[in-house]
């Protein structure tokens, strides 16, 4: 896999996040946080164990240090991810939750420049602080003043706990992948995520039959299942493994600016000035961010 095939892929896992926001505001109404991503995971999980099995023939064996540190990729990229994630989306519309989600790179980047060393660089500064400005300029319909006066709500710090619990599972990632595929470490912790989400759900009772017979709520859990989670997560992090944990998070930009291309394309939301503007802000940030360091093509490692 090139450079270019990286980006593409990048970008790709991004647009199917950007959906995941609109798929978990349809759900809202129709399903709770706790059964919304139990389930997302339940699907998931199947889904990359049979890819895996069928890449490999195999189940590969981990060692305990890495059992460890996958249980903690799901503890905190399937567990508290979704759960607040999926709680957030009840009361903060998908637009705003977009904005804070893309709070995410410039944690990653300052953390991977502190723990790893990843070096920043003027114009990588220039190119995160462009691409998280253009982002708040889409989600900000172009009046970034009227956001940052908004009281925080419960929704919102739950969104918030989201980009906490994103920076540990892309920074630990980083360090897995040191010692296995990204497919494998992606498999591995959403079988352990989903096995934690189960505990929480049986301990609330299970899920409620009724919301079962919806056909909707199986639509917008096979979308979070297959695009959001197996592809998008898989993909996600063959770019870790080949630019950076820094340079890789600069694509989740994109999921505001395809969450809300997403909504005017199936909600019918108007797409404006101020969206395309800050849409080519976030792109022309991304070519600042790249543009200086070939990446080395992905040499994936099966273990």
């Amino acid at each position: 896999m090139n450079q270019v095939s990286t980006y593409l892929y990048l970008a790709m896992a991004a647009v199917f996040w950007g959906g995941t926001f609109v798929a978990g505001r349809q759900l809202a109404p129709l399903l709770d946080p706790y059964a919304t991503a139990f389930l997302r995971f339940v699907l998931a999980s199947l889904l990359l164990l049979g890819w895996l099995y069928w890449r490999l023939r195999r189940f590969p064996r981990v060692s305990l240090r890495q059992l460890l540190a996958l249980a903690m990729l799901g503890a905190s990229g399937v567990v508290a991810y979704n759960l607040m994630f999926f709680a957030g989306l009840q009361s903060v519309e998908a637009g705003r939750a977009s904005l804070i989600i893309a709070a995410n790179p410039v944690l990653i980047a300052v953390a991977s420049h502190w723990l790893f060393g990843e070096r920043l660089g003027i114009v990588r500064v220039v190119g995160v602080t462009m691409c998280v400005g253009g982002a708040m300029l889409v989600i900000g319909r172009g009046d970034l003043a009227a956001l940052f006066h908004r009281g925080i709500g419960a929704g919102e710090w739950y969104l918030l706990g989201c980009v906490v619990s994103w920076v540990l599972y892309t920074l630990i990632g980083k360090r897995v992948l040191h010692g296995m595929s990204p497919l494998l470490a992606v498999s591995y912790s959403s079988v352990l995520g989903t096995f934690m989400l189960s505990l929480i759900v049986l301990g609330r009772g299970g899920v409620q039959p009724v919301a079962l017979d919806d056909p909707r709520v199986w639509g917008y859990i096979g979308y979070l299942a297959v695009f959001g989670t197996v592809l998008a997560f898989v993909w996600y992090y063959s770019g870790v493994h080949a630019i950076g944990a820094a340079r890789a998070s600069q694509f989740i930009n994109l999921v505001p600016v395809s969450g809300v291309f997403l909504g005017a394309w199936l909600l019918d939301e108007p797409l404006t000035w101020s969206l395309l503007f800050g849409g080519g802000m976030v792109l022309f940030g991304l070519w600042l961010t790249n543009r200086h360091r070939i990446a080395r093509p992905i040499r994936i490692r099966e273990k």
